[in-house]
């Protein structure tokens, strides 16, 4: 599964977590979508292989990670102590059929704006 947004959106970031919609260049193979593309659903359980990228405009004191069923995954978290425009993680998770993922940003209010092309992706890959 792959999924982007390369429409520059503008985030309000809140404590709890905004999702990241990734409405582009979506490869599904599979998974399932939200309306509002940003929950997508495991097909089958295994061992993924998930990286993401998020790049916004101008540095936040905000984190990110990868949130399977509403929890961030421990080892997808990003938690900057300066500022940074940059956020990304590969990681390897065992997921189940059913699981929902979630690419998030979270931790303090701020406004966040994704850059224009790749401004967040977000591919999982079934490695067995």
């Amino acid at each position: 599964m792959s999924a982007d947004n390369t429409t520059g959106s503008t985030l309000a970031v809140i404590v709890g977590g905004t999702p990241v919609p990734l409405a582009n260049n979506q490869i599904l193979d599979g998974f399932t979508v939200n309306g509002a593309n940003t929950v997508f659903t495991v097909p089958t359980t295994g061992k993924y292989l998930i990286s993401y990228d998020i790049n916004v405009t101008a540095g936040l004191l905000v984190s990110s990670a990868v949130y399977r069923n509403g929890v961030a995954i421990a080892s997808s978290t990003i938690s900057p102590i300066v500022s940074v425009s940059k956020y990304a993680a590969t990681f390897l998770v065992n997921l189940t059929a059913g699981d929902t993922l979630q690419l998030t940003l979270f931790g303090l209010l701020a406004t966040a704006v994704l850059q224009g092309g790749v401004g967040a992706s977000m591919t999982v890959v079934e490695l067995s």
